[in-house]
Order: C-alpha cells, then structure tokens, then sequence
C-alpha cells in the first residue's frame, strides 16, 4: 500500500474520530445544561408522575385515571384511591423515567404534591417521593397542588407574571393576583361550593355518570343556554357562591316532567356557571391592571368557560393544554422549579391550607 494510500485513511479514521467525538461533547454539553425535575401527583385520584426540563418542557408524563373505579360510588372514596395509588406509583414513575430517556442521577430534584388534597393519597406520593431522594440522593422539592394547577400554565408557553388566575376545581375556586412566580395574593374566592364540585353536583341531579363536569360541558354542546334562568349568585367583590345555582337547578328538576331535558339544564347552569366566572375574572384583570389572564384547574377544561374568556377579555388569555388541566405531574414538576420549596425528609402533608 503507498504512502498517498495509508494518508488517506489516516486522515479518514482522524475525521470519524474527530466527528464522533464531536457529537459526544454536544450531547454531553446539552444534557449539563437540563434543569430536570421528576413531579409526583396524588392528591386525588390520579396517579401521575412526570419527567419536565426547566419547567417548560415535558420529556414524559405518565397519568394513570382512577375515574371508572369511582363511577360506581359517584364521587372519590379516599382508601380505594390511597390503596391504587400504592399498587401503580412504582410502575409509573419507572414509565415516566424510560419515556424521557433519563437517568436518576440526571435528575435536579424530585417534587411532589404534599397539600391540599385527600390526606391518604397525599401520604403515598409524598412518601415514595421521600424514599426516591434518599435512595438517589436527588433533592426533594414540594408543591402546592393548587400553585401546581397555575404553573401548568408555563409549560409550552412564554408565561411570566404578573398576572391574574382563575383557579377553578373540583374543591376550589379562587382569583390569585401572581405578582411572580413565588408572590401570590388570594384576591377572591367561592364561600360555598366550588364551581367543579357544582358541575359534579348537578351532573348527579341530571344522572349523568361521574365525573360530571366533563358529561355537562357535552350535553351543554346540544341544548339551549337560555332555555332556563338559573341565578348566578350574587356576592360582593371578587368572591363566589354556587350554592344557590345549585339549588335552583334542584328545584327546576323536582317540578319537571320526566323525561328530564338534560341538554337544555345542562347548557342553561353551564351558562350561568360560566357567566359569573368569567364576569369576575375580568373585573380582577381591570382592578388589578395586568395584561395577562391565566386560567388553571380542572374546569380549565370546560369548553363554555375557554369560548368565553377568549372572546370578552381585552388582554390575553393563557388557557393549559386538555391533558394538563385536570391532575398530573408535569405541572407538578414545573412548580417545582419555578416556585418549589426545598424540603427534608420529615415534610409532613396536609388536606387543607
């Protein structure tokens, strides 16, 4: 072989080494720089964990729903939850962590949901969240749940506070002025029911299945929203109350014929549901002058509630995904690294603020 020949390959092998190499010390380079955070959620009755880079983007999220279990009792029994939630953890945070491709050790810290929520289910998330960071050695972070709801709205977007949230769920319904991303201020709040816990209500007074928020918004698609004049519920300031509104659709059912008209009940609450929502988050917005809106929690999901706040609000809107509304990790994970408190082993949980 002549010279010219063998430096010629020698130059070859040099170039793969060196573009071997080269590619090695980007991929190297890359992952020094993720931020990432594994989240952990069972307040209720989702099992969910999540793998999220720097609080914005979701490598995995692994949800597992509880919801037909449930359907049978028409509502959430606490030990049924605490006790499925034991036997699927394990398996989904192994999912989670093989569908993003990560490693425990590249992990910046482990954050779970230690309140509010039910109790038992609390103690299994925070539990297995504590043993992962002793075992791995990875810092522990908590998260509110209900701060949790807000922060899923930063994934995916260029959300920056401040701003004004309608958090709206199945225990809760409040406007939280977030003047960063760690300085909140409760500026209102139902003094009954929440606006979830009233769709869930009236789902049941209309027979649909649990849970009934999603079943209403369906129904509320086919039937007319002025079919009847359900109250809003009048109260002072920026608070709520839906007591009323639900008790004015259990006296309508109680003096109609049956057949029920379920899709005109279901569109005449959904409207004077969203009504008084949609009302005091803008007047919040207008009094607190901010130019962005955030909506978070499960009713986020409500097609009415987003159809209406898009088209009256004069400032944007920050509406999260579908699959990010109702409980899941990843805005666990999110909250971890934007507003998350750094914890030791003996964190306790806790059901109410």
């Amino acid at each position: 072989m002549g010279w010219k020949h063998r430096k010629r390959l020698i130059l070859a092998g040099l170039h793969c080494f060196d573009s071997r190499f080269l590619r090695a010390f980007l991929t190297l380079g890359s992952q020094m720089n993720r931020q990432l955070y594994l989240g952990i959620e069972t307040s209720c009755d989702e099992t969910a964990a999540s793998v999220v880079d720097a609080g914005r983007h979701v490598l995995s999220s692994v949800v597992v729903s509880q919801n037909q279990t449930h359907q049978a009792f028409g509502g959430v029994v606490p030990e049924v939850a605490a006790r499925q939630h034991v036997e699927t953890l394990n398996q989904v945070v192994s999912d989670a962590l093989s569908s993003a491709h990560v490693n425990p050790h590249e992990l910046c810290g482990i954050a779970c949901t230690n309140g509010p929520g039910l109790i038992g289910t609390l103690l299994v998330g925070l539990c297995a969240a504590k043993a992962l960071s002793w075992v791995w050695q990875v810092p522990l972070f908590t998260v509110d749940h209900l701060l949790a709801h807000v922060c899923a709205n930063y994934i995916n977007s260029d959300l920056e506070p401040p701003f004004v949230a309608l958090l709206v769920s199945g225990g809760h319904t409040q406007i939280i002025h977030c003047k960063s991303y760690r300085e909140l201020e409760i500026i209102g709040q139902t003094r009954d029911d929440a606006a979830g816990e009233a769709f869930d209500k009236v789902g049941r007074l209309l027979g649909l299945p649990y849970p009934g928020g999603p079943a209403i918004d369906k129904w509320a698609l086919q039937g007319n929203p002025d079919a009847f004049k359900f109250p809003e519920g009048v109260v002072s300031g920026l608070d709520f109350s839906f007591s009323g509104l639900k008790t004015a659709v259990l006296r309508t059912v109680e003096k109609l014929p049956k057949p029920l008209p379920i899709a005109d009940l279901a569109a005449s609450f959904q409207s004077a549901a969203v009504k008084v929502l949609v009302r005091k988050t803008l007047l919040a917005q207008e009094e607190r002058k901010v130019d962005r809106i955030v909506v978070a929690g499960g009713v986020a999901a409500n097609s009415g509630l987003r159809a209406q706040l898009k088209s009256r609000s004069p400032v944007a809107v920050y509406l999260p995904a579908i699959d990010l509304c109702t409980d899941n990790a990843a805005m666990v994970a999110a909250g971890a690294y934007f507003c998350g408190v750094s914890a030791d082993l003996d964190v306790r949980a806790y059901s109410r603020r």
